[in-house]
């Protein structure tokens, strides 16, 4: 490879636009690289110009994505035209598998030979193995996230690296971050998702989990980390709480308030990490579109959807799912937790240590992976 690698890279949603940033600024400390494509705010300070505005593919759910099929049809296709048109050596594409990898699947009908790598294995473990040997037709490499991960990958035919999890090497707050959020009262953290979906669904849900915790501390505080696409829509459905969440899109805030919450209750997803890297004790609840959920549950391959559960081989985090997640259910878990905040503590810190803490940034072996895939 002479001259500046040409990279096109694609992202989905706001988890993998901080993938993609971390593998861009990894790539730019290894060699002289040129990047387009589509991504968020964090790729577009890397220096990507996105092709059309990432949240228009934030959504989630066989039954979430029906109603916006033909919208994501035609970014599909321009999507693939646009690859096929920058003179790019790979197509990176990072997650959103609903979206990505049917790009992937144009580009390389049109062109074989192109590279395409994936970042972000599938979760071939928890549901649908068959995804991998699918993918396989149209993905060269992949980058894992877990570290059990690779072997699945490789039996369907790609090559693959365990290149940590971005989490371990996220900042956490400062002294000064933390403190911003001291105060009387529980602190509780709410995080209801990133997609609009999500919020909808689960922001009823989380007010009346608050109304049951107030109920029982007068003095409770509630936070809510949110992002760009959805904060209009949060606020909206938030304003009716019997304890006002305080907002939150600044990233220092967000860094202070994971370090200083008492406890959590958070959408399933890679956040159940975030909330493990501060030390942070939490419950997780999801609902989905019934036909999503029993579609899923008809699949699934494991009992849990909690990722720390599944790094540490714990079942520590407790997790109300789709039917159960309701607040009478939900409530007193949260309250056992802030009566024993130490209960996850162990297995926290072991999921930890198998991401990747304390070795080389994820984003540079991420750099690494694919630099060494396209030598291949």
């Amino acid at each position: 490879m002479s001259g500046s690698l040409k990279l096109f890279l694609i992202a989905g949603e706001p988890s993998g636009d901080r993938l993609g940033a971390a593998l861009m600024a990894g790539l730019k400390s290894l060699t002289q690289v040129e990047f387009t494509g589509v991504g968020g705010p964090l790729m577009q300070t890397e220096g990507l110009t996105s092709l059309f505005p990432m949240e228009e593919l934030s959504v989630m759910g066989i039954a979430e994505v029906l109603p916006k099929y033909l919208p994501l049809k035609r970014r599909i296709r321009q999507a693939a035209d646009a690859v096929l048109a920058s003179g790019a050596e790979a197509l990176v594409t990072i997650d959103s598998p609903d979206f990505c990898l049917r790009v992937a699947a144009l580009v390389k009908a049109a062109r074989p030979g192109f590279r395409i790598i994936h970042y972000v294995a599938p979760s071939v473990w928890a549901w649908r193995p068959g995804r991998a040997a699918k993918m396989a037709k149209v993905i060269d490499h992949v980058l894992a996230l877990l570290p059990f991960e690779p072997p699945y990958m490789t039996a369907a035919g790609m090559t693959c690296d365990f290149v940590g999890h971005p989490v371990v090497a996220e900042p956490l707050a400062s002294d000064a971050e933390k403190a911003g959020f001291a105060g009387q009262g529980p602190l509780l953290l709410a995080l209801p998702g990133s997609r609009k979906g999500e919020v909808t669904r689960l922001a009823p849900v989380f007010g009346e989990v608050v109304a049951r915790l107030k109920a029982r501390h007068s003095d409770l505080r509630v936070a809510l980390p949110t992002v760009r696409g959805v904060a209009g829509l949060v606020r909206e459905l938030t304003a009716g709480w019997q304890v006002a969440p305080e907002i939150i899109e600044d990233a220092a805030a967000k860094r202070g308030v994971f370090a200083a919450a008492d406890v959590a209750l958070a959408a399933s997803g890679t956040v159940s990490l975030e909330l493990a890297a501060n030390g942070c004790p939490m419950v997780i609840a999801y609902d989905m579109h019934p036909l999503t959920l029993w579609l899923m549950r008809r699949a699934a391959l494991i009992d849990t959807v909690t990722l720390v559960n599944l790094v540490s081989e714990t079942r520590v985090v407790p997790e109300f799912i789709g039917p159960d997640c309701r607040a009478e259910k939900i409530a007193p878990a949260l309250e056992a937790l802030l009566a024993d905040p130490s209960a996850q503590r162990a297995a926290m810190a072991l999921t930890m240590e198998r991401l990747g803490q304390g070795g080389e940034p994820p984003g540079l072996r991420a750099a690494r992976s694919v630099l060494g895939a396209l030598r291949r």
